[in-house]
């Protein structure tokens, strides 16, 4: 394979943010009088876009249709916050490292279902700002994960074909969304309470320091 680009998925890939959201919504859920298992908001949240989850929730607790999908991101922050008494532990090292590695010899960005400024946080906190060319979120392409749309208009605002690019993710939504695409998927596979179907993608890894370039150039 000629390798020229790198894709990386945020949550659940480079940072481990995505329980704390499920916590978080269902607490806010709870609090507008809709009751709903940590389970099945995992089912909801986990590798699906900011938007797909807006419209579930909406679904399931209607009074809340009279608010936009920016008033609720704002409302679940504070959820969330609540949630987050120690941001850096939430940071996935070796997926970081390796990203970071990467963009040595690499193009390297990030294309996320999560709102753009919560994927440019994320950079921050992570501090690879000068290793990430750009991001993309939630808002930024027309259809979430497993549509290829966000991954498509990464290879097409680098410049690069599809097949040259490297994509790493961690849910069955972001595998099948970087296989319709034409790239090349690297899954990380963690422990979850939420399991994943990760066999579509073309390697898999419990942990990506056991990542290699040689290995899928040769």
């Amino acid at each position: 394979m000629d390798v020229k680009a790198f894709i990386f998925d945020l949550d659940g890939t480079l940072i481990d943010s995505e329980m704390l959201w499920v916590a978080a919504m269902v607490a806010y859920l709870a609090d507008h009088g809709c009751v709903i298992s940590r389970q099945e908001m995992m089912k909801i949240v986990v590798g699906h876009s900011w938007f797909d989850i807006y419209l579930k929730v909406i679904t399931l607790a209607p009074e809340l249709k009279v608010v936009t999908i920016q008033e609720m991101a704002q409302q679940l922050r504070v959820y969330y916050v609540r949630q987050c008494e120690d941001t850096g532990s939430i940071i996935i090292p070796t997926s970081v490292t390796l990203l970071k590695t990467l963009a040595e010899d690499y193009p390297v960005i990030i294309v996320s279902g999560s709102p753009h400024n919560d994927v440019q946080n994320a950079v921050r906190l992570m501090e690879a700002e000068t290793h990430v060319k750009f991001v993309l979120g939630s808002e930024d392409y027309a259809k979430g994960k497993p549509a290829p749309d966000g991954f498509l208009l990464g290879a097409r605002k680098l410049g690069i074909a599809p097949q040259h690019c490297v994509v790493f993710e961690d849910s069955t939504a972001g595998v099948r969304s970087a296989k319709a695409a034409g790239m090349y998927c690297v899954a990380l596979s963690r422990p979850t309470e939420h399991p994943q179907d990760l066999s579509p993608a073309d390697w898999i890894l419990e942990d990506l320091a056991d990542f290699s370039v040689e290995k899928i150039i040769l």
